[in-house]
């Protein structure tokens, strides 16, 4: 399962309001390789779906990931903070064994 907080909720829904999105866009998130730890967070919309993806609905926010990137995600909460450090989305992620200090990437 993927989590989504209510500040994350709020945001997600101002940017689609704002980006004039339908309800068929999703959060889409995946893990890729690179950054200071090892392993590094993607966020998109879209409203495709993909062979392969694990969809998950919560607080009203479907969110989409493919199977690869869920093993690293699994139970993961995406939150979004408005203050001014690390102003943001950004994930809580149990999985994270070490993050970088700027918390764009991690590792297992």
């Amino acid at each position: 399962m993927l989590f989504v907080s209510d500040a994350a909720k709020d945001k997600v829904s101002e940017i689609k309001s704002k980006e004039n999105l339908g309800e068929d866009f999703f959060v889409r998130v995946t893990v890729t390789s690179g950054g200071c730890s090892g392993l590094s967070y993607q966020m998109d919309f879209d409203n495709e779906d993909q062979p392969n993806d694990q969809i998950f609905e919560h607080n009203d926010v479907k969110i989409v990931t493919d199977l690869k990137s869920f093993l690293y995600l699994c139970n993961t909460t995406l939150d979004f903070s408005g203050g001014l450090n690390g102003q943001g989305f950004h994930f809580v992620n149990p999985n994270a064994t070490r993050t970088c200090g700027c918390g764009e990437s991690f590792a297992v």
